[in-house]
């Protein structure tokens, strides 16, 4: 998403009390987003019994939220610059309070999971454009950067709360609750965020919104997971997998055919040559698998072989999300201003390789405290450390006209590679576990002996990608705002006044 010219300051001057509030609006947003990605997690199990999801079939009810919730990023930044940032986040926090109404009252699978495609795309809207409201309302770089601290903590913390409310809500009334719990928040938010956030001047929509390039992603990647998690029922090779399958690459080549020949598209394809970006955009992806991996597989095996309820398995994560949580608080900036991204990311990398193979060593009775507990807060140490860092490298090489859309691709990137990923684990896990079954081993063995070898591959993806970010990133400091490249775009934007949106 190309941005636009740079707003300036508010109309009417802002006290410093009224930026801070209007922070805290766009912080509750996000913590609405970060609580309902790990609420549904410590779930899952209640859920499956009551509406007879299949193991495979119940990866959707996390992947129907990422798929829409990564495909509409980029639209709905968009957006935020022609229409104006306070409307597109007030509408994404109706739609997404809206879907949660929708997922409580919830008796069958398909009102479940269009509620949580719905969610998705709330999500995407309300948090496609915080950054930019933070950034408009705290342009000194002290108070900017206390205030993007701040967004971090909550976006990390949110995650941690989520496992617990989850879990209390899950076993003191029922899953239900999991989702009644974002009304109140999200009426709350949405009724502050009209009085304190201030609209920015939209540039309007005379170039156009790709649309086309928007549907034509999410549904590719929708049939891709749909073939992915239904291949243990239908086969690898079946016409049904291989149909759905093509259907989906089908709709992934028009989508780079039409990016390429727009004149305004959503992703313009020429962001892909910037190496840092696409690599660390990978490893990212990478990362972001063996996370969403753990949470979900995890809870199933802490609930389903271990038999912990749903509170005990959202404090077994307590302490992947603290870690990450306390890491995300500053300390991982300090190491980087001290070490460098390089060398603050592949030691976090290494570290989240090694709790994933702890993982591998499950077994029916395993104790938490022996194995679980060292590897989830190894999982939580590699997650802290690394996606700064990643972020950092991401951006370093992207030109000042494209730096709104770099930072989507980062993020549409991670949000994608967790809902494939998710999704080809699951299935593989499924697949192994039928197999024991058939082969007349116990239900408990042969549910670990899918995890384990789902946690196996996401080790080695998590290891790959080490491997990557040790031989493809730059060790080069990332260059400082301000460069000459940097200062001459923004000359060559601002003398471009007519041309808001670079072709």
């Amino acid at each position: 998403m190309p941005p636009s010219v740079p707003d300036a300051s508010p109309a009417a001057p802002r006290s410093s009390r009224m930026r801070w509030w209007a922070l805290v609006v766009v912080c509750l947003a996000m913590f609405m987003n970060a609580l309902d990605s790990s609420i549904v997690n410590v779930a899952l199990p209640d859920i499956q019994k009551e509406l007879h999801f299949s193991s495979s079939g119940l990866t959707w009810v996390v992947t129907a939220f990422l798929i829409t919730f990564g495909s509409f990023l980029l639209m709905a930044g968009r957006l935020g610059d022609l229409i104006g940032r306070r409307k597109v986040f007030l509408t994404g926090i109706v739609v997404f309070t809206s879907a949660s109404i929708m997922c409580g009252v919830a008796q069958d699978q398909a009102v479940l999971i269009a509620g949580r495609f719905l969610q998705g795309m709330g999500g995407a809207f309300s948090s496609s454009v915080i950054i930019a409201i933070i950034v408009t309302e705290f342009p000194g770089p002290g108070e900017r950067s206390r205030a993007m601290s701040a967004y971090i903590f909550v976006a990390v913390g949110g995650g941690s709360i989520g496992l617990l409310v989850g879990g209390i809500l899950t076993q003191a009334l029922n899953w239900h609750w999991i989702f009644f719990i974002n009304v109140p928040i999200g009426v709350l938010t949405f009724v502050a965020g009209r009085a304190l956030i201030i609209e920015n001047v939209g540039l309007g929509i005379r170039n156009g919104v790709d649309v086309t390039g928007s549907v034509l992603i999410t549904v590719s990647l929708m049939l891709g997971i749909y073939a992915i998690s239904s291949a243990t029922r239908y086969a690898w090779l079946s016409t049904h997998t291989l149909a759905f399958g093509g259907a989906s690459m089908a709709l992934l080549i028009g989508f780079f055919v039409i990016e390429s020949r727009l004149a305004n598209p959503i992703m313009p394809l020429r962001i892909l040559r910037i190496r840092t970006l696409t690599s660390s955009s990978i490893i990212r992806g990478m990362l972001a698998t063996g996370m969403f991996t753990t949470f979900f597989l995890g809870a199933l095996y802490l609930e389903g072989v271990l038999g912990f309820t749903p509170i005990q398995t959202g404090l077994a994560f307590l302490p992947m999300s603290v870690t990450m949580g306390i890491l995300s608080a500053g300390v991982t900036a300090r190491l980087v201003t001290r070490f460098g991204d390089k060398r603050v990311l592949i030691p976090g990398m290494v570290a989240g390789t090694l709790g994933l193979l702890l993982l591998t060593t499950l077994g029916t009775a395993t104790s938490y405290a022996a194995v679980m507990f060292p590897a989830f807060v190894l999982i939580g140490a590699g997650a802290g450390t690394a996606f700064a860092p990643l972020l950092s490298i991401a951006m370093a090489d992207v030109p000042l006209a494209d730096a709104g859309l770099g930072s989507g691709i980062v993020n549409v990137s991670m949000q994608m590679a967790s809902a494939l990923g998710l999704a080809i684990l699951s299935a593989i896990a499924t697949g192994r576990t039928h197999t024991l079954v058939v082969a007349g081993h116990g239900t408990p063995s042969a549910l670990t002996d899918g995890y384990r070898l789902a946690f196996l591959i996401s080790a080695i993806l998590v290891g790959a990608g080490t491997v990557v970010a040790a031989v493809a990133l730059d060790k080069s400091p990332v260059r400082p705002a301000g460069t000459r490249e940097a200062v001459h775009l923004a000359e060559e934007e601002l003398s471009a006044a007519s041309e808001p949106f670079p072709h």
